[in-house]
């Protein structure tokens, strides 16, 4: 299962990779540096979902939902299936 702070680390690695500092991405997405920051650490232990969408879609990511266990998403499996069709 993916926590908080899984969560957490894998929004500061897209920022990282996305040469951002958290000024930039914050204003990127429409938010404070300070949510940024907090996010990051979980200094409350919890996270604004528009907020953490926002940050990822700004350092260039879309969240996805896997099913446990799996590597592939949905959206693969139904592209997949549409190129068979082809």
């Amino acid at each position: 299962m993916t926590t908080l702070a899984d969560i957490a680390e894998m929004l500061k690695n897209a920022r990282s990779e996305a040469a951002l500092s958290q000024e930039e991405i914050a204003q990127r997405a429409g938010v404070s540096r300070s949510t940024v920051a907090r996010m990051e650490n979980l200094a409350r232990g919890d996270m604004s979902v528009s907020a953490l969408l926002r940050l990822f879609e700004s350092a260039g990511y879309d969240l996805k939902l896997v099913k446990a266990g799996h590597q592939r998403t949905l959206d693969d499996i139904l592209a997949e299936q549409r190129s068979g069709e082809s």
